[in-house]
């Protein structure tokens, strides 16, 4: 690996922090042709992202898909790109921009009619946003100039609870109509005990849910990810990177040993992250967000990359988990929002903090706290959080964090 001599004088750990970090560039591959976005490494021979089945749908689905947070009508060379490379699983929804990301790629597939046969498309909707499920459905299609979606999500659940017997009737009764050919959910909170109730269910077809290093090891997750993929149920992991509200801004020195070990084995501390995930057979595919050609180029890399992680390697990434556990959420909000009689959403509020800080995008952090109730907003900084703080596993600063979140996301 040669990166480190494009600037004279760096070493290791001064090149980790200039770039590793940033996870902008393949680590296997120069800074300046990464720029330009080149073929990965492993595609100039017309190779394409490896593909799994999504569970009991019996589709074929790249293990990489295009997560659609981002502005797409802007931004369709990616779009085009992400298909060269066979990542033809593109994941919107109606709370992405107000619609805007769905726009974008049915901008797409209005330029290249033909193409639509040859996409997986996904969106969703937060039921709070409004009852009317098949009026709304109707304008996603709408804006996404098609007939239909290949899979549909009850978007952010937080229990098992919340997906009823009416999400479930009316799942099937746009299956019937054509409008959508799969159903499920997603979720970034309490993950286990939600899916842990969908595998009891022969409704669900594939769920999206916060999975990475930091949780997939606990035993209930593990549990619970047996039991889907038991049922057939097709899996889909997000928020791979494991970034929290509360990360600090600069390198710690876990981070800087956690990215030089993978510089070493040429990848970024991103791409160890995707392939961790990847490395258990029952995830179908990964959402990642992939807002540019430098990015998309190098999860693209990442994925046909066939190394496989030593125990040294996960030994490594635990040391690192454990050691910035304080500044992630992992999502078990029946802990610290049982401490709070349900006052507040916490690990909602949370996802917005990681949107703005580890995310880098305001406007979406803005856009999904307006979504919580008036009431939560209005009360976050008036709670007292010291009993969701004792609760707290990873030892979460949570009434900061609230009060933070309070004055950011106004």
């Amino acid at each position: 690996m040669k990166n480190e001599e494009r600037k004279p004088g760096l070493n290791r750990r001064e090149f980790v922090k200039a770039v590793g970090l940033a996870g902008l560039a393949a680590a296997s591959l120069p800074v300046a042709d990464v720029l330009a976005a080149p073929e990965p490494a492993g595609a100039g021979d017309g190779a394409t992202v490896p593909r799994r089945v999504l569970g009991k749908t019996g589709v074929s689905v790249p293990i990489l898909n295009l997560g659609g947070m981002f502005d797409t009508s802007n931004n369709q060379i990616v779009i085009k790109q992400a298909l060269k490379w066979g990542v033809n699983y593109w994941d919107t929804a109606e709370a992405y921009g107000n619609g805007q990301s769905e726009e974008g790629f049915g901008k797409f597939l209005a330029r290249n009619p033909g193409t639509r046969p040859n996409v997986f498309i996904v969106t969703k909707l937060v039921p709070s946003r409004g009852a009317n499920l098949t009026e709304r459905l109707e304008q996603c299609l709408a804006r996404l100039q098609t007939d239909y979606v290949d899979l549909f999500y009850i978007h952010s659940i937080t229990s098992s609870s919340d997906m009823t017997p009416a999400f479930r009737d009316w799942g099937a009764e746009m299956k019937k109509r054509g409008k959508i050919k799969y159903f499920g959910f997603s979720t970034h909170t309490n993950m286990a005990e939600c899916l842990a109730g969908a595998a009891r269910w022969d409704w669900i077809d594939a769920i999206m849910f916060t999975y990475n290093f930091r949780v997939m090891h606990d035993p209930k997750m593990v549990e619970a990810v047996n039991a889907c993929a038991k049922a057939g149920i097709g899996l889909v992991a997000m928020k791979t990177m494991g970034g929290g509200p509360g990360m600090p801004k600069s390198a710690s020195s876990a981070e800087m040993a956690f990215a030089e070990r993978f510089l070493q084995k040429g990848f970024t501390d991103k791409q160890a992250k995707l392939r961790v995930v990847w490395e258990n057979p029952q995830i179908a595919s990964i959402c990642s967000q992939m807002p540019n050609l430098t990015v998309l180029s190098a999860n693209v890399a990442a994925a046909l990359n066939k190394t496989k992680l030593a125990q040294e390697d996960l030994a490594i990434m635990h040391q690192y988990a454990q050691a910035t556990k304080s500044g992630y959420c992992a999502g078990c909000g029946h802990l610290c929002q049982g401490a709070l009689h349900g006052a507040i959403p916490v690990p909602e509020v949370m996802r917005c903090l990681m949107y703005y800080r580890d995310y880098g995008e305001p406007e979406l952090a803005r856009e999904t706290f307006a979504d919580l109730p008036d009431a939560v907003r209005a009360r976050l900084t008036t709670v007292d959080y010291s009993a969701a703080e004792r609760v707290c596993p990873q030892g979460l600063a949570i009434g900061t964090l609230m009060h933070q979140a309070a004055e950011m996301l106004a």
